[in-house]
């Protein structure tokens, strides 16, 4: 049935088309063999039969589609209705109109039209819905219709296929990337670089000539008979720049993990972005996103990780690669179902260098118990986070370990 199937997507020949060519072969082959004259005409018969349907499959179609606009950009689980518009140029009968669409978005739309008079319009809505980040496409619309005795299909295509982005969901977290850690005490590691307005509130001071007014506490001074201004401190920061490292490993990722790690990835490159913080993407093989900022870099970011795929490099490349950068004073979040040795050492050399490493462990059913000893023998922040778990509450319950 594959055979036959594949025949008929490629010569357009329909399985009783197929029989009735096989026909003909056999009768020919028999014709001669017991040198019967009436044999051979009827093979020859078929063959003029199939040719005669063939000529009649083969008309000029005269139809004209129009696909509505519809968003470029999705989120997993929103759904958009797209219209689709006919226009006959000449009377037509029995066609079917196809949408092809593939899995994640939906069925295959398929609408077979009776009658189109001459130069009238039909429109046809439909609904799909994203199931699945990744980079899809919609379409092409092909219009499909046969003889009149069902031995050829013919095809065409009425509009192109257009390219439909999908974007993985986000939910809020929490990444404590401002931290008295790095403030004396106990100590600044010498290669970070302050970045001095921070997030935690820290304190309340007096008010000092060139301090910003729109931090002073005016509901202190209310208060006070004698006006007395104080201003909000925050904690210290050590870095505006965010790297996060999604792990693309096809080794230790399955299709659950990856999309989970996918989602972190998108939900803490989002929460950074609106805090103002400049994030940076990078996977195994390579760096997606550089250095972007702002609310609307989120959209760069998140193509990327739509598009983001398994690959067959380990994570100790990109490690290597950040060991090398000269700049070390950013804060790093490590997405990763695995942690091997090899890598585990690297993640101990960037910690002596006084690196910001946040360790996001993702669990699932096969997760080694030995990786998740080695995350926590590192002394960096580790997260661990599962299939099912709020992201939200699994980021504000930071595992952190003793000792480094």
């Amino acid at each position: 049935m594959k055979l036959l199937a594949e025949i008929e997507r490629r010569y357009g020949v329909t399985p009783v088309g197929q029989a009735v060519i096989g026909l003909a072969l056999l009768a020919q082959v028999v014709g001669r063999l017991l040198a019967s004259a009436a044999v051979v005409l009827l093979a020859y018969g078929a063959v003029l039969f199939f040719g005669v349907a063939w000529s009649l499959g083969r008309r000029r179609l005269g139809l004209e589609a129009t696909r509505s606009e519809f968003p470029t950009r999705l989120r997993e689980g929103q759904a958009v209705d797209i219209e689709v518009t006919l226009t006959a140029s000449k009377r037509l009968t029995t066609i079917v109109v196809e949408e092809r669409l593939p899995a994640v978005l939906g069925p295959p739309v398929r609408v077979p039209v009776a009658t189109l008079a001459a130069g009238s319009s039909s429109a046809h809505r439909y609904r799909l819905r994203a199931g699945k980040r990744g980079v899809h496409d919609i379409g092409p619309l092909m219009a499909e219709w046969s003889d009149p005795f069902g031995l050829t299909r013919h095809r065409v295509v009425l509009t192109p296929a257009e390219p439909l982005i999908v974007h993985p969901s986000t939910q809020p977290v929490t990444d404590r990337v401002i931290s008295r850690e790095w403030e004396d005490p106990p100590l600044r590691p010498p290669v970070s670089k302050p970045w001095p307005t921070g997030f935690e509130f820290y304190g309340m001071r007096d008010y000092a000539n060139g301090d910003d007014p729109r931090r002073i506490v005016w509901r202190v001074a209310a208060k006070s008979d004698d006006p007395k201004y104080v201003v909000r401190e925050a904690e210290q920061g050590i870095t505006d720049r965010i790297n996060l490292f999604l792990d693309t490993d096809a080794e230790w990722h399955g299709d659950e993990t990856f999309e989970l790690a996918v989602r972190a990835a998108a939900s803490l490159g989002v929460k950074h972005l609106h805090d103002g913080f400049s994030v940076s993407l990078d996977v195994n093989s390579a760096r997606l996103v550089a250095s972007i900022r702002g609310r609307n870099g989120g959209i760069p970011l998140l193509d990327a990780l739509a598009a983001a795929s398994l690959e067959k490099v380990p994570l100790r490349d990109t490690l290597t690669r950040l060991m090398h950068e000269r700049r070390a004073n950013a804060h790093n979040v490590v997405i990763t179902p695995h942690l091997d040795r090899e890598t585990a050492t690297r993640l101990r050399l960037l910690l002596e260098r006084g690196t910001s490493v946040l360790l996001v462990m993702v669990l699932w059913e096969a997760t080694d118990f030995a990786s998740l000893h080695r995350a926590g023998s590192l002394g960096c922040n580790v997260v661990e986070l599962g299939e099912g778990m709020p992201m939200e509450r699994v980021f504000q319950r930071v595992v952190r370990a003793v000792g480094r």
